[in-house]
This record gives structure tokens, sequence and C-alpha cells, in this order.
């Protein structure tokens, strides 16, 4: 399943007036395809993938679906940058919560969850708590519970944006794994643009106040991945005409007044 944005605005209302959050988005996503989104602080990103999720409506324009969900099958799944489980809830019980929501039976679902948790190597921890994981294994469980319920769409905001710098490697070459096993269409918001190219198959490049599309950046770079593409001379092209494009919107928002 694709989608496409259309014309999307969408404003808030404030004790002060309203606020501008994006303006005139427009850009489509194809099957499988995995996009990644860079940007400066406070230029709508997040708030854009509310509105792909369903969480928020447009002020103005569309966002439509080629195709219809199964009944069984959620449309998106988001990953926020801080994973999201319950605390009250054992690892393999927080991954098998979508299926849970969906109806699937608990042997069928405990079953699927218990996979998945291996793929992320985590099957030793089914029975953990949250509270007894790093910090990194927790995102690991948070993605594992977002592929496992098996949606059209993956959201990701910033998932890794705040884990350390090894545990962030880790953690991008375990998505592209498995991604490469399970290719849905994944919409990912980072602030690193090395992690964007490394990722994404386009990069789309966000100004803000109100926030709008810059520039759409096509990653010319055959898969499978792993870290070492980055060392290409291309890549590093890449990453300095992304960089450049966002210098100023950057230095720029460190003045907006809140």
């Amino acid at each position: 399943m694709g989608f496409e944005c259309q014309h999307v605005s969408r404003a808030f209302r404030t004790r002060s007036g309203a606020i501008q959050a994006l303006s005139d988005v427009s850009f489509s996503v194809a099957e499988r395809e995995f996009l990644c989104i860079v940007g400066p602080s406070g230029c709508g990103k997040t708030t854009l993938l509310k509105l792909i999720a369903g969480l928020a409506k447009p002020t103005s324009g569309t966002i439509t679906f080629n195709g219809s969900a199964p009944d069984d099958r959620l449309y998106s799944a988001l990953v926020f940058q801080e994973h999201g489980l319950f605390p009250w809830m054992g690892v393999l019980e927080n991954v098998a919560f979508g299926l849970e929501m969906l109806g699937v039976p608990r042997k069928e679902r405990h079953a699927r969850a218990r996979a998945f948790l291996k793929k992320m190597g985590l099957a030793g921890f089914a029975g953990n708590f949250p509270h007894e994981l790093s910090v990194g294994m927790r995102q690991r469980a948070g993605i594992a519970r977002a592929f496992v319920a098996d949606p059209d769409i993956l959201l990701m905001d910033e998932p890794f944006g705040a884990l350390d710098a090894q545990t962030k490697t880790i953690l991008q070459e375990e998505l592209l794994r498995i991604w490469k096993e399970n290719q849905k269409l994944v919409v990912y918001v980072t602030h690193d643009i090395r992690e964007a190219v490394l990722l994404g198959d386009r990069v789309l490049v966000m100004s803000g106040h109100p926030g709008c599309i810059r520039e759409e950046v096509p990653v010319p770079l055959a898969r499978p991945r792993d870290l070492s593409s980055l060392a290409r001379p291309e890549v590093r092209k890449l990453v300095e005409h992304i960089w450049a494009i966002l210098k100023d919107e950057v230095r720029k928002s460190l003045w907006v007044v809140t």
C-alpha cells in the first residue's frame, strides 16, 4: 500500500493564536519504499507522521491510500523515540499487543511475537518486564511490536534518537536486516542525515515555520546496505548536499521564539 499527500496543511489553535505547523506539503510514497524525512526541530515532522497515521486530521489538503487494508490488519504502526512499552506487561505480551487488539488468538499471537523476538535477539527476555531491559533492548522490543502486527505502513519517529552511538549503530543494522526480510512501506523521521542516507530510498528535506518540503533527494545506493556504505564518496557528497540545504534552516530554528 502506498499513499499520497496532496497540499496538506495543519494549524493548531493556541491561546496566543493559530500556529501553522505544516503548509502545502505534497509527496507520494510507493509500496515497500523506505522514505526518510529530515529537517530542523519544529518543522512539523512528527505532526506529519500523526496525520499519516490518522491520529490527527489536516486543516486542508488530503492524504489518500492507493489500496484498502484487509479487516484483520493495521494500516499503520508507530514507533517513537521512547519505546512506548507498557510497564505492567512482560516483553512477550507487549510485542503481541497489536495482534491482541486485532483479535488474534492467544496461542497464535504469542507464536508470532516469539518469532520476532528471536529475530531481534530478545528470545531469552520474553518473560521480563521492560524495566529489566536496557534502553536499546526496549527499543528493539518496540520495533518488534510494530513489525509483528504486520501493518501496511510503518511510521518511525526518531526511534534511535535517544540511544548512544554504539547501540544506535547496531540497531540501524538490525533494522536494515529486518526490513529486508519483511519489506514494508516505511516513513522514518530522523535528525541524522547519515542515518537517512543509509536507510532510505529517498530523503525528504523539510524546512520549518511552517513546515514544508524543500527538496526530495533520491539515494542511489543499491541494497543490501551496511555501515560500510557510508564510506563511499557518492554518499559523502549526498550527505554534504542535504546538509547544505538544512544548514541555514537549522540556524534559524535555534532563534525561533516559542
